[in-house]
Protein backbone atom coordinates (compact mmCIF):
# COMPACT_ATOMS: atom_id res chain seq x y z
CA UNK A 1 0.00 0.00 0.00
CA UNK A 2 2.85 2.39 0.77
CA UNK A 3 4.42 1.78 -2.63
CA UNK A 4 1.13 2.49 -4.36
CA UNK A 5 0.77 5.74 -2.43
CA UNK A 6 4.34 6.78 -3.28
CA UNK A 7 3.90 6.02 -6.98
CA UNK A 8 0.57 7.90 -7.06
CA UNK A 9 2.14 10.91 -5.36
CA UNK A 10 5.06 10.83 -7.80
CA UNK A 11 2.79 10.70 -10.85
CA UNK A 12 0.69 13.58 -9.54
CA UNK A 13 3.81 15.65 -8.81
CA UNK A 14 5.16 15.04 -12.33
CA UNK A 15 1.81 15.95 -13.90
CA UNK A 16 1.45 19.11 -11.81
CA UNK A 17 5.03 20.16 -12.53
CA UNK A 18 4.59 19.70 -16.26
CA UNK A 19 1.34 21.69 -16.24
CA UNK A 20 2.87 24.54 -14.25
CA UNK A 21 5.95 24.81 -16.44
CA UNK A 22 3.85 24.69 -19.62
CA UNK A 23 1.71 27.63 -18.43
CA UNK A 24 4.67 29.96 -17.75
CA UNK A 25 5.27 32.46 -20.59
CA UNK A 26 8.71 32.36 -22.22
CA UNK A 27 9.52 35.87 -21.00
CA UNK A 28 9.15 34.76 -17.38
CA UNK A 29 10.75 31.34 -17.64
CA UNK A 30 14.40 32.41 -17.29
CA UNK A 31 13.93 34.69 -14.25
CA UNK A 32 11.87 31.98 -12.57
CA UNK A 33 14.54 29.42 -13.35
CA UNK A 34 17.23 31.54 -11.74
CA UNK A 35 15.03 31.95 -8.70
CA UNK A 36 14.43 28.23 -8.46
CA UNK A 37 18.16 27.51 -8.17
CA UNK A 38 17.88 28.00 -4.41
CA UNK A 39 15.17 25.35 -4.24
CA UNK A 40 17.28 23.05 -6.38
CA UNK A 41 20.18 23.59 -3.99
CA UNK A 42 17.99 22.44 -1.11
CA UNK A 43 17.01 19.41 -3.18
CA UNK A 44 20.69 18.69 -3.77
CA UNK A 45 21.40 18.77 -0.03
CA UNK A 46 18.51 16.39 0.63
CA UNK A 47 19.78 14.07 -2.09
CA UNK A 48 23.25 14.07 -0.57
CA UNK A 49 21.83 13.16 2.82
CA UNK A 50 19.75 10.41 1.25
CA UNK A 51 22.72 8.99 -0.65
CA UNK A 52 24.89 9.00 2.45
CA UNK A 53 22.58 7.02 4.72
CA UNK A 54 23.51 3.67 3.13
CA UNK A 55 20.47 1.80 4.49
CA UNK A 56 20.29 -0.47 1.47
CA UNK A 57 21.88 -0.62 -1.95
CA UNK A 58 18.64 0.66 -3.50
CA UNK A 59 18.62 3.81 -1.35
CA UNK A 60 22.26 4.49 -2.16
CA UNK A 61 21.66 4.11 -5.91
CA UNK A 62 18.52 6.26 -5.82
CA UNK A 63 20.35 8.85 -3.71
CA UNK A 64 23.20 8.95 -6.22
CA UNK A 65 20.71 9.35 -9.05
CA UNK A 66 19.00 12.18 -7.15
CA UNK A 67 22.34 13.91 -6.57
CA UNK A 68 23.19 13.63 -10.27
CA UNK A 69 19.86 14.99 -11.46
CA UNK A 70 19.79 17.81 -8.89
CA UNK A 71 23.32 18.83 -9.87
CA UNK A 72 22.36 18.92 -13.55
CA UNK A 73 19.35 21.07 -12.63
CA UNK A 74 21.41 23.56 -10.61
CA UNK A 75 24.19 23.84 -13.21
CA UNK A 76 21.67 24.16 -16.04
CA UNK A 77 19.83 26.90 -14.18
CA UNK A 78 23.01 28.88 -13.68
CA UNK A 79 24.01 28.45 -17.33
CA UNK A 80 20.62 29.69 -18.54
CA UNK A 81 20.77 32.65 -16.16
CA UNK A 82 24.29 33.51 -17.31
CA UNK A 83 23.20 33.36 -20.94
CA UNK A 84 20.23 35.61 -20.23
CA UNK A 85 22.39 38.16 -18.43
CA UNK A 86 24.95 38.14 -21.24
CA UNK A 87 22.20 38.91 -23.74
CA UNK A 88 21.25 42.02 -21.78
CA UNK A 89 24.85 43.16 -21.28
CA UNK A 90 25.53 42.93 -25.04
CA UNK A 91 22.61 45.30 -25.72
CA UNK A 92 24.03 47.86 -23.31
CA UNK A 93 27.47 47.65 -24.91
CA UNK A 94 25.98 48.17 -28.39
CA UNK A 95 24.16 51.33 -27.26
CA UNK A 96 27.35 52.88 -25.88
Amino acid sequence: MTLLLAVTLFVLAVFLGMELIAKVPATLHTPLMSGSNAISGITLIGALVSAGTEHTTLTTVLGFLAVTLATVNVVGGFLVTDRMLSMFSNRRKRRE
